[in-house]
């Protein structure tokens, strides 16, 4: 069992692949889209997005990342392949399947699902411009308004060059909504003569083990889910493996284990993002991790309209604080802080 972490525009950048990856359970990492449009990009771009290539294409806790591209011109996205490769990734990946209006407006993600073989042209141009020991991936979607072209896309990215496939089960048109249709992704696999990844909708160990019995897939990407349990990939390998897990972490990691890793994610988002966007990215991983864990729905509530990160400095230190006393003294930690929010 082989477990990716999702590419998430505006939500699993490099701060979130450094957190989650050290939890582990986490093979290999997609790093969200960089836009090509009609230049090449100069490296800091792409070291911007993908500071991990300062790193040897690995997150701090070794995990490779592979950095994903997205555009509509085959010329340009092989310049900028070949530019982005001498920076060392763990691989290139394609985005064909980013569903944001405003992407597939200018032809882009999603949009090229409409458009074959222009996918295989962007395939087979970006192929040939890395070097042949790097891999080139791609992430598609089953289709824009339809699936009826899924089998003609993943064959034309697979036949022009491509190692692996990521295929995200459901349309465009269907964006996040459940259901996946994992069984389309057996279809394809049935076909496709590269490996194929399945993704979509999982949640759970549950939820990871339907996938892989109706895609038939032995590797599966997970975003959101990871997002909202970090324990997720562990809690999969754990149980495909035939571990015995208890009901209370059968979808991963429990609280006290989680508090740790609030403090490591403020910490790097204190001292590598701009101020103004810090308490917000804090409260969007806790709006995620609420659907998992009641005490984040309850630290949710007491910070959504707390903006000043001083404050949010006072209360991850007295979450720390309680959780260490209650370790000690064998009691349940406490959630409200020691200091006063409403000043």
């Amino acid at each position: 069992m082989t477990i990716l972490l999702a590419p998430m525009e505006g939500l699993l950048d490099f701060v979130l692949r450094d957190v989650l990856t050290r939890v582990g359970g986490i093979d290999r990492c997609v790093s969200e889209f960089i836009r090509i449009t009609d230049q090449l990009l100069p490296e800091r771009v792409f070291t911007r997005i993908v500071p991990e290539l300062h790193n040897g294409g690995r997150t701090l806790a070794g995990v490779p990342v592979r950095a994903q591209l997205l555009g509509s011109d085959p010329v340009c996205l092989a310049e900028n392949a070949a530019r982005l490769a001498a920076l060392g990734p763990a691989g290139i990946d394609l985005n064909f399947g980013c569903p944001a209006a405003v992407v597939n407006r200018h032809g882009g993600g999603a949009a090229l699902l409409n458009e074959p073989e222009t996918i295989a042209a962007i395939v087979r141009a970006v192929r040939r411009a890395v070097p042949a020991h790097m891999p080139v991936s791609a992430k598609m979607r089953l289709g824009y308004s339809d699936d009826s072209r899924a089998l003609e896309c993943a064959l034309a990215i697979a036949e022009n060059g491509a190692d692996e496939l990521v295929v995200h089960a459901r349309t465009k048109a269907q964006a996040y909504r459940p259901p996946a249709y994992w069984e389309r992704i057996a279809d394809l696999r049935a076909v496709v003569r590269i490996p194929l990844v399945a993704n979509g909708e999982i949640w759970t160990v549950d939820d990871a083990r339907r996938c892989r019995e109706a895609s038939g897939c032995d590797m599966l990407m997970i975003g959101r889910g990871a997002v909202a349990d970090p324990g997720l990939g562990l809690a999969i390998k754990a149980s495909m493996n035939g571990a015995a897990l208890l009901p209370s972490a059968a979808a991963g990691m429990v609280w006290p284990q989680l508090v740790p890793l609030l403090a490591d994610f403020w910490h790097i988002v204190c001292t590598r993002l701009d101020a103004r966007s810090r308490a917000g990215r804090l409260k969007q991983w806790l709006n995620f991790l609420r659907r998992r864990f009641p005490e984040a729905e309850a630290a949710y509530q007491l910070l959504k309209t707390i903006n000043d990160p001083l404050l949010i400095d006072e209360w991850l230190a007295g979450l720390v604080q309680s959780l260490q006393v209650a370790r000690a003294e064998g009691v349940a930690p406490r959630l409200q802080p020691q200091c006063d929010m409403a000043h």
